[in-house]
């Protein structure tokens, strides 16, 4: 038993020794081959998707005029009555009106479509 366990070792041992030599004489850059495809698909899943939301928020928020209907992310619907340089003044209600940040701004339903009053 002992002599097929010292020659299963032997064997292993030998092609370990093979193998590490293989993996020395390949090419360096194969190495960082697997970092470089992580890094690329981090970049199209979650890099490139995120700066484009930002781009559409920024252009939404610079795209806000007065008599624009908006909802707000916590999902109330109002009219802007006024734009100042981050705030915004929303009719919300007859005689209701309040100040916002531009940035609560989820998204604009229509633009000057406000009512006749």
């Amino acid at each position: 038993m002992s002599l097929t366990i010292d020659s299963l070792f032997s064997t292993i041992s030998s092609s370990l020794v093979a193998a590490a030599a293989d993996e020395q004489a390949s090419n360096p850059i194969l190495g960082f081959l697997p970092l470089v495809l992580i890094f690329a698909a981090m970049y199209f899943l979650l890099l490139r998707p995120q700066r484009k939301r930002q781009k559409e928020t920024a252009n939404l928020q610079k795209s806000i005029a007065e008599g624009d209907e908006v909802v707000l992310n916590s999902g109330i619907y109002g009219f802007v009555s006024a734009v100042e340089d981050e705030w915004l003044w929303l009719d919300i209600a007859d005689k209701v009106e309040i100040r916002i940040a531009k940035g609560s701004v989820a998204r604009k339903v229509s633009t000057n479509s406000k009512p006749a009053e």
